[in-house]
């Protein structure tokens, strides 16, 4: 597997154009392989978009109007995929296939909607369709559609134990939908993510890496902590195990995603210290 880093992670160390260039060098030379880009920060946003990622502690940055062709391709790293929304993708799919492969990435990604009502078997019916019919319109362009999940997928559908995402395998075509597998999430939501894995089978095409644990500092006023990302192999993740399957079913990527809780509150530190994690378990 390749290794790379999620975008989202970079908001706040790519202020201007030389900067984004030398944070993508840095991670370069930390050794992963290449990054993983977001509409959303490639191009210009609306500032409600800007405020609610901020507000989400995943601030976009200022990169919407920086050449990331010319930066990608000066850093050395490679384009793993590109995501966007499913509205986008509805409206003009081949605009965004081409926009992917001049990249020179095959993969286009969505992302779980929280807004999405996951318990509604006649909403996941029709995302299902909407699925099949984006992927098939990419893969017509030589592009292939991934989704990528957070923690929403894992509710029950209404009146049933099945839950949402299994229906997403099960009523997906896989010659146009597959799937780029977070374990974070399931794991948050207390699933066993190696089982899943086995669950999703050929169609894990990239896997999203994050550690699960708490950096605690100043006094605690409760016993129960919320979860937070940490570096690679410093948290309860399996992720040595969870490497391992993900590289027999033939992911092709491992790509970093952590948010916030970064050590020294540096991101770039945060990606060097998972990337020699990364470098000693995860081999191309």
């Amino acid at each position: 597997m390749k290794t790379g880093v999620q975008q989202i992670m970079l908001g706040t160390v790519t202020g201007s154009e030389q900067t984004a260039l030398e944070t993508l060098k840095k991670i370069k030379a930390f050794g992963y392989d290449g990054i993983e880009l977001n509409s959303f920060q490639i191009h210009p946003t609306s500032w409600l978009v800007r405020l609610l990622t901020k507000a989400a502690g995943m601030p976009t940055g200022k990169g919407g109007n920086f050449d990331w062709h010319r930066l990608v391709k000066e850093s050395g790293l490679d384009v793993i995929s590109l995501h966007t929304d499913l509205g986008s993708l509805k409206r003009d799919p081949a605009g965004i296939a081409k926009e992917a492969a001049s990249f020179g990435t095959g993969f286009v990604v969505i992302t779980g909607m929280y807004r999405f009502d996951y318990t509604s078997k006649a909403a996941l019916d029709g995302l299902c369709r909407d699925l099949d019919q984006a992927g098939k319109a990419l893969a017509a362009e030589g592009i292939s559609l991934l989704y990528h999940n957070h923690n929403v997928e894992f509710l029950n559908i209404a009146g049933t134990e099945q839950k949402a995402y299994d229906y997403l395998l099960d009523h997906t075509d896989p010659a146009y939908v597959n799937f780029e597998l977070d374990t974070f999430w399931p794991a948050e939501a207390g699933v066993d993510a190696l089982s899943l894995m086995d669950r999703v089978g050929g169609r894990l095409k990239l896997w999203h890496v994050t550690d699960r644990g708490s950096r605690l500092t100043g006094q605690v006023m409760t016993p129960i902590i919320k979860s937070e990302s940490v570096e690679a192999g410093r948290g309860n993740m399996p992720l040595k195990e969870l490497a391992a399957k993900a590289d027999h079913l033939g992911a092709r990527a491992a790509i970093l995603e952590t948010h916030r809780n970064w050590v020294d509150k540096s991101p770039l530190k945060s990606i060097e210290i998972s990337g020699a994690w990364m470098k000693e378990q995860i081999h191309e």
